[in-house]
């Protein structure tokens, strides 16, 4: 008999060993995608958009993952868990999609051996709740010492930033990162924390300002210096109460009714300046234009105004003064007005802005990164981002592990242990658990140059010997203290890494049938 068709036409379905091995393949190949940007010693990849010839430089992989179209399901995935990584903790995303693209490569060997996916599964299971258990054991929380966490702080930042861009000067901004997130007093909103790009200068003549700092001109002829600020922000228009003459038609018998509906317009204007002025501010910041009329009445009444603040920015300034953002102005009383100490203009480079000192929100502040280019600057601040990240979560969950391969080395000897008295085939799929955690500092070790055979091998014998803070030194090529060279990563990232890729792992593993659906006709006309 002729087989059964029960798909629509153009409908695929792939089975069995053809749709395991799609999957397999799939995901080993974004693992190794990604397998080059990791560790201190890892490369950056250009992104180039052939629609626009946009060129972006990173080594994230999150960055990398979603800035590429993927077609395969299983790859897919692997894109997912680093997005949740980015959105979780911040940083750790290349990780996890290299050790869960380990744990599927192993995971086919095992299927190749005619182990059940379902066997492996089960492996694979008793070994992540081991590696866990291992890596708990193992981290250490120095919270209640504020100088020791202020240490491992500055450590984890150092540890992050030192696989960026920004790894040549990662002292410099690693003090940056951990001074404005301590300046949060324990928050993880990091929108108190404004970076702000200025091509020119160098890395290093990057600062961190306390306060808020808006990239934008005071009006002409305005005050350029308040102190006590009382600042209404709005988004509100300034210029359609105007009658555009050059796009409108307007039958007049004189010239006077012409004059007549200029000045209309004007008093309209004034009004609603008038109604702005009522409020007792001395500050204006409009999200939209302000045209020159109100703009010379706001000067007039020796008023700051400043314009297209963008939403973004008045959102931001809203927040950190404790104002909010009016579009009508006839309840002077229901509206909140924003407040700060002083604001004064700045020049950054060639660029004036505007400085807000002792805004409302204590904790807000402002980075502002110089670089050579508009791609490093971007770079940086990616960079930047991950540290603020991981920090401010290690604030929250102050536990610390080893970074430079030993939590892995740990988790792996571990699972080594739980293997030998597991009975039955799924001691197997513990035994390619923890391989696949001993190719992290493998990769790690390749990606330097260094010959990773015998470092890891060296490494593994320094850890069944009982030496639990034995890791790589990546500067000298050796194995080393990790905690006196104050290699350090936050606990929650480690456990992020660890949950997230087992858990991906399996999913795939259990898939043994793709269909993909005929795609949608068009409807002719």
């Amino acid at each position: 008999m002729a087989p059964v068709e029960i798909f629509k036409t153009n409908a695929t379905e792939e089975r069995a060993e053809n749709a395991r091995l799609s999957s397999f393949v799939g995901a080993i190949a974004v693992g190794d995608l990604v397998k080059s940007t990791l560790g201190p010693k890892g490369m950056d990849k250009i992104l180039q958009s052939m629609g626009t010839g946009q060129i972006m430089v990173t080594n994230d992989g999150a960055t990398i993952l979603k800035s590429i179209a993927l077609d395969n399901a299983a790859a897919k995935v692997l894109v997912n868990i680093s997005k949740v990584q980015d959105d979780e903790v911040g940083d750790g995303t290349t990780s996890v999609c290299v050790l869960a693209a380990e744990l599927l490569r192993e995971g086919e060997k095992l299927v190749h051996q005619h182990i059940h996916p379902q066997t492996i599964i089960e492996g694979y299971r008793i070994a992540s709740a081991a590696a866990y258990k291992a890596l708990e054991d193992s981290a250490i929380d120095n919270s209640k010492n504020a100088e020791s966490f202020r240490k491992d702080l500055i450590n984890i930042a150092r540890t992050t930033l030192s696989s960026k861009v920004l790894s040549q000067d990662k002292e410099y901004f690693a003090n940056m990162a951990v001074d404005a997130v301590l300046r949060l007093k324990g928050s993880t909103n990091l929108d108190n924390i404004q970076i702000i790009k200025k091509p020119g200068g160098k890395l290093m003549d990057s600062i961190l300002s306390e306060g808020f700092i808006l990239d934008k001109k005071i009006g002409v002829n305005q005050p350029k210096h308040i102190t006590n600020a009382k600042i209404l922000i709005a988004n509100t228009p300034m210029d359609t109460d105007k009658i555009k003459i050059f796009g409108a038609r307007v039958r007049v018998d004189a010239t006077g009714k012409l004059a007549e509906l200029e000045r209309a317009e004007r008093n309209k204007m004034k009004e609603k300046v008038e109604k702005i002025k009522a409020h007792g501010i001395n500050c204006f910041v409009n999200r939209q234009l302000i045209y020159n009329w109100p703009e010379q009445l706001f000067a007039d009444a020796g008023i700051m105004a400043i314009e297209h603040a963008d939403f973004d920015g008045i959102e931001r300034l809203a927040l950190v003064t404790g104002g909010e953002i009016a579009s009508t102005f006839d309840h002077p009383n229901l509206v909140k007005l924003g407040q700060c100490d002083t604001i004064e203009e700045i020049i950054i480079g060639e660029d004036r802005l505007i400085k807000f000192n002792g805004v409302a929100a204590g904790e807000a502040c402002t980075i502002v990164l110089r670089g050579a280019t508009n791609q490093l600057l971007d770079e940086a601040e990616r960079s930047l981002h991950d540290a603020l990240c991981v920090l401010s979560q290690t604030v929250r969950e102050p536990k610390t592990t080893l970074g430079g391969g030993c939590s892995e080395m740990l988790m792996a000897k571990a699972v080594d242990e739980i293997a030998a008295v597991t009975p039955g085939k799924k001691a197997i799929a513990c035994e390619a658990f923890a391989k696949a955690l001993r190719q992290l500092p493998t990769i790690l070790a390749d990606n330097a140059g260094y010959d990773s055979a015998e470092l890891v091998a060296q490494l593994r014998a320094a850890h069944h010997e009982g030496d639990t803070t034995a890791g790589l030194n990546m500067d000298e090529g050796i194995i080393g203290n990790v905690r006196t060279l104050g290699i350090t990563e936050s606990f929650k990232l480690k456990k992020q890494v660890l949950l997230s890729a087992s858990e991906a792992a399996e999913c795939i593993l259990r898939v043994n049938d793709i269909i993909r659906c005929a795609p949608r006709e068009r409807e002719r006309a």
